[in-house]
C-alpha cells in the first residue's frame, strides 16, 4: 500500500517554527474542546424540544391512566370514558392502568401496549338503560380517594423509570373531604415534577374543577370525547412550540467557532504546481 506524501517546504530554519507549531496545536485543541461542548449543548437543547399538544398524552409520552370507578361515576359518563379509552388505544402510546375508588389498584404496569386497554371498553358500553356489569364490586366502590390513586401512578412511573411520562386522570373530581389536604399536596408535587398531568372531568362540579385547575392550571383539562356510533370524524390536534433559543445560540456559536478555526488555525495551502520537492 502506497502512502501519498505531503508537499513540504525545505528549510534549514524549521526549528524556529517550533513555538508557533506548539501554540497553534494548543489553540486547535482548545477550539476542538469548545466545539465538543457546544455540540453537547445543542444536543441537550434539541432533546428538550417537544411540541405541546391538546391531546391526552402530549408529545408521544407514555405513562399511567388513572380511572375512577366509584359509584359517583354514573351511566351517562360511560360514553365519555369509552371515548377517552378509544383515543388512548388509537394513539398507541404505552400506558399503565390504575383503577380506584376508596382504594387504588394497579391493573397494568407502565409501558404496557395501549391495545391492552381494549378489554375495558365492554364495561363502558351501556345497553339502553342497563348498566353493564363490571368486575368491581360495590365494596370496592364504597368511596373515593383520588390522592391515593395519583400517588400510586407517580410511584409506578418512578419505579419503572418512565421518562418522559404522563398521567391521565379520568374522574368526576369528587373525593372524600378528609382527602382534600393530601390531594392538594399530591397535586402540588406533580405540578413541580417533570410528569405531565391531564385531567378528563366527568360531570365534574365547579368546585372540583376549581380545585384541580388552581393547582394544576387550566391547561391540564382535556374535554372528553363521546364515542358516538358511526361517528368517524377525525380528532383535530394542534401543535405549538417555543422558539428554541438555546439550540439557535449553540448552533450560531458553532458556526463562529468554525470560522475562527479557519481564520487563526487553518493549514497553509500551497499551490499544487509550485514544484516543491517531495519529502
Amino acid at each position: 500500500m502506497f502512502l501519498r506524501r505531503r508537499r513540504t517546504i525545505p528549510s534549514p530554519d524549521a526549528g524556529a517554527f517550533r513555538r508557533a507549531r506548539i501554540r497553534t496545536g494548543i489553540l486547535r485543541a482548545g477550539l476542538a474542546l469548545v466545539a465538543v461542548a457546544l455540540a453537547g449543548a445543542a444536543f441537550v437543547a434539541a432533546r428538550g424540544l417537544e411540541p405541546r399538544s391538546n391531546e391526552l398524552v402530549p408529545g408521544g409520552r407514555s405513562g399511567v391512566l388513572v380511572l375512577d370507578v366509584s359509584l359517583s361515576i354514573v351511566t351517562q359518563d360511560y360514553a365519555r370514558v369509552r371515548g377517552v379509552l378509544e383515543r388512548l388505544i388509537a394513539s398507541d402510546n404505552p400506558m399503565g392502568l390504575v383503577v380506584f375508588s376508596d382504594v387504588s389498584y394497579e391493573l397494568l404496569p407502565p409501558r404496557t401496549p395501549a391495545k391492552e386497554l381494549r378489554p375495558l371498553l365492554r364495561f363502558f358500553t351501556p345497553a339502553g338503560a342497563t348498566t353493564p356489569p363490571n368486575p368491581w364490586t360495590p365494596g370496592f366502590q364504597a368511596g373515593t380517594r383520588i390522592s391515593e390513586a395519583l400517588e400510586l401512578a407517580h410511584d409506578m412511573i418512578r419505579r419503572d423509570g418512565v421518562s418522559p411520562a404522563s398521567i391521565v386522570l379520568i374522574s368526576d373530581l369528587e373525593t372524600a373531604p378528609t382527602d382534600l389536604t393530601v390531594l392538594g399536596r399530591v397535586l402540588g408535587e406533580l405540578r413541580r415534577s417533570p410528569v405531565t398531568v391531564r385531567v378528563v372531568p366527568l360531570s365534574a362540579s365547579s368546585d372540583g374543577r376549581s380545585f384541580f385547575g388552581g393547582l394544576l392550571g387550566e391547561e391540564a383539562f382535556v374535554d372528553p370525547v363521546e364515542a358516538n356510533a358511526g361517528d368517524a370524524r377525525p380528532i383535530e390536534v394542534s401543535l405549538r412550540g417555543e422558539l428554541p433559543v438555546a439550540l439557535l445560540v449553540a448552533s450560531g456559536l458553532m458556526l463562529l467557532l468554525l470560522a475562527l478555526h479557519e481564520r487563526v488555525a487553518g493549514r497553509l495551502a500551497l499551490p499544487g504546481d509550485a514544484g516543491w520537492r517531495r519529502a
